[in-house]
């Protein structure tokens, strides 16, 4: 057995005479398998719930949306060219207008959609679930859970749209007013959308807006993989037509979560380094404990390389075990928490009872190598200062 691996085994066992050092290091310990654990746990959730807004997101604003610059861009030939080239997506022409929507005396603002149900079924798949109930036909009108329940609607009642496209009355010019018929509902689960959002039939909005048949405002397309597919489509429309995808309309959404995720993984970082202090003051008091034990080692022969070893695998072993056994309760953590209800979420808003949980190759080995590296530095001077000990000096005093 080597000098150093004996060493670091006696120096990590509990000393009655300074039982500080060893509490020191168990704190040390505590707190490094605290931090890792509490930092794989609150990366995980982050993720888990941005995945799940990302799939809320996705359904409801579409992967892929085509839009037209100018009037006219985006009409019947346009949508056949498109499913002949990319038959391996779908495709669904849609007419919007910004509307207010009106029952008694309650309003609320909103978009009202005029699709093809039947392609719109392959694109949405939440409205897919609505459409098995009823397909609304002409001037029937599917809203929202949220809205219907703020209305107090049933089935069959009639909810009065107010358009904001303008049409003379009199002296003066009025907006376009038409009942719809309420038929069936989606729920989304998202509150928003389920209040903001009707979809009638295409016919029906474009004859009160006044759109020809064959001319839209634009296509909802539904891709697997909109990143690589919005570079396709991107090649094959005219440049009077245009292309988004869901993420470029909430940039600034994500941005804000991505940047709250790296605000909580620096501060959860702290803890590690607040539990690394400990590893230096641990590693300090054993060096002012052992520098008799270190000068007369020197003076046999060791090497000040040796001894700075010595005391930096003391450190790194400390650091080790806690981030192990942190890793170790993280994953515990995350079991539990995905599997049984222990924190419960509101029905309406998710699809599931228990937390989301996903935690991410890159997140993993960012806290475990972050944490490692803590660890380093916080072994290293103590190290450094256990082989700058002066040895004629501790072995004339000591």
């Amino acid at each position: 057995m080597s000098i150093v691996s004996y060493l670091v085994k006696r120096f990590l066992r509990f000393d009655k005479e300074q039982p500080f050092i060893f509490l020191s290091a168990l704190l040390a310990f505590s707190g490094i398998a605290l931090g890792v654990m509490v930092l794989i746990i609150a990366m995980a959730l982050m993720n888990g719930f941005d995945n799940e807004f990302k799939k809320k997101l996705t359904v409801m604003n579409y992967p892929l949306t085509i839009q037209s610059k100018f009037f006219g861009s985006v009409d019947a030939q346009l949508v056949d060219n498109l499913r002949t080239q990319f038959p391996d997506l779908a495709f669904s022409p849609y007419v919007t207008s910004a509307v207010l929507s009106r029952s008694g005396d309650q309003m609320e603002g909103g978009y009202l959609f005029g699709v093809d149900f039947a392609q719109e079924a392959k694109v949405n798949r939440i409205l897919a679930e609505g459409l098995k109930h009823r397909v609304p036909g002409e001037f029937e009108v599917m809203i929202g859970k949220t809205l219907k329940e703020q209305f107090m609607l049933a089935e069959g009642d009639k909810l009065t749209y107010i358009f904001t496209q303008m049409e003379p009355g009199g002296l003066a010019l009025t907006p376009k007013i038409k009942r719809f018929e309420n038929v069936t509902t989606f729920d989304s689960g998202l509150s928003a959308y389920d209040k903001g959002f009707s979809y009638t039939t295409l016919s029906s909005l474009q004859k009160v807006l006044g759109v020809p048949e064959n001319l839209y405002d634009g296509i909802h397309v539904h891709s697997e993989n909109p990143e690589a597919d919005i570079i396709r489509i991107a090649a094959a429309l005219p440049e009077t037509v245009a292309v988004r995808g869901w993420w470029e309309d909430n940039g600034n959404f994500f941005a804000a979560l991505e940047m709250e995720k790296t605000a909580l993984f620096i501060v959860l970082m702290l803890i590690i380094l607040i539990a690394a202090i400990n590893i230096i003051s641990s590693l300090l008091m054993t060096v002012m404990n052992r520098r008799s034990e270190i000068a007369l080692l020197i003076s046999l022969g060791a090497s000040k390389q040796e001894v700075k070893r010595v005391f930096l695998i003391l450190g790194i072993v400390i650091g080790a075990l806690g981030i192990l056994t942190g890793t170790i309760l993280g994953f515990l953590g995350m079991w539990i928490l995905g599997t049984f209800e222990i924190i419960s979420l509101p029905a309406d808003v998710y699809p599931t009872s228990t937390l989301p949980l996903d935690l991410s190759v890159i997140d993993f080995f960012s806290i475990i190598i972050g944490a490692f590296v803590i660890v380093l530095l916080s072994s290293w001077y103590p190290a450094k200062k256990a082989s700058e000990v002066d040895v004629l000096t501790v072995l004339r005093n000591e």
